[in-house]
């Protein structure tokens, strides 16, 4: 198969999962980018990290069309996710730097802890009730530099950390998400050329990569997820959403263990 056409069916897949189930694609994009840079041959001294990166080189692309959305509708606090902004920055940089000073056995470790703890979330449907009262801009940058270096260091938009937080310090729902969506931009684009500037020499990587992010993967994806997105979201109306929300939970879940199980020797 021809490899673009690969990546737009990888893509299409990413895009219609992320609709079905409103999870940042990232969550998607980057096991499916693993396993199949193991198929193509890909070295494992590299073939992780690649993954990360071209999964944030992705969201710079895909994040903008959501922010549009999200704006249009007046949801966005653009206020709030300013004070996020500068953290989220920071934290993204220094997530990606640390990733790349760590094995892919050991990122790969975290990543199926991380799957595991998000399935688990969506199995449940475990969400914070609110609590806390909203920090000033000192704290918010604070908390914005743990999600940047979260979500560089596993390649996801931070969708599954912001919105908890931001329902819990009171934000109502419709504002965490659209917020989120808005500090998404600044964690791949941040992240992103991180991964590519730590990359750049890297002995290892293959043919149509520039540092960190597989530009035939980078323009597979984009093309198709942002379509396969929208029909994944208008097929969520129509289909059993609990059944469905469970079932994907399990594969994530199932995804997460082998990923640890694979790598607990690192």
């Amino acid at each position: 198969m021809d490899i673009y056409l690969l990546y737009l069916c990888l893509g299409a897949t990413a895009g219609l999962i992320s609709g079905l189930f409103g999870l940042g694609g990232g969550v998607v994009i980057v096991p499916i980018l693993i396993f199949t840079f193991t198929a193509q041959g890909m070295t494992q001294a590299v073939l992780t990290h690649l993954a990360i990166g071209t999964s944030l080189a992705t969201i710079v692309v895909t994040s903008v069309s959501s922010i549009l959305s999200h704006h249009k509708h007046g949801a966005v606090l653009w206020t709030l996710a300013g004070w996020l902004t500068p953290g989220i920055c920071i934290g993204a940089a220094l997530g990606a730097v640390f990733a790349v000073s760590i094995s892919g056995a050991a990122l790969q470790l975290a990543f199926g802890i991380f799957l595991c703890l998000v399935a688990l979330k969506m199995a449940f449907a475990l969400s914070p009730t609110g609590g806390a009262n909203m920090p000033g801009r000192a704290g918010q940058s604070m908390v914005g530099a743990v999600v940047g270096f979260v979500a560089s260091l596993f390649g996801i938009g931070g969708g599954s950390l912001t919105v908890p937080y931001l329902t819990w310090v009171r934000v109502p729902m419709k504002n965490a998400v659209a917020t989120s969506a808005a500090c998404g931009l600044p964690i791949a684009v941040s992240g992103a050329l991180t991964y590519w500037w730590q990359g750049v020499g890297e002995p290892d990587l293959p043919d149509g990569a520039i540092g960190f992010i597989y530009l035939p993967a980078f323009f597979g994806i984009i093309v198709a997820s942002t379509i396969f997105a929208r029909v994944g979201a208008r097929a969520a109306h129509r289909l059993p959403g609990e059944i469905l929300r469970r079932s994907f939970a399990l594969l994530l879940l199932i995804i997460g263990v082998r990923f640890i199980w694979r790598n607990l020797g690192v």
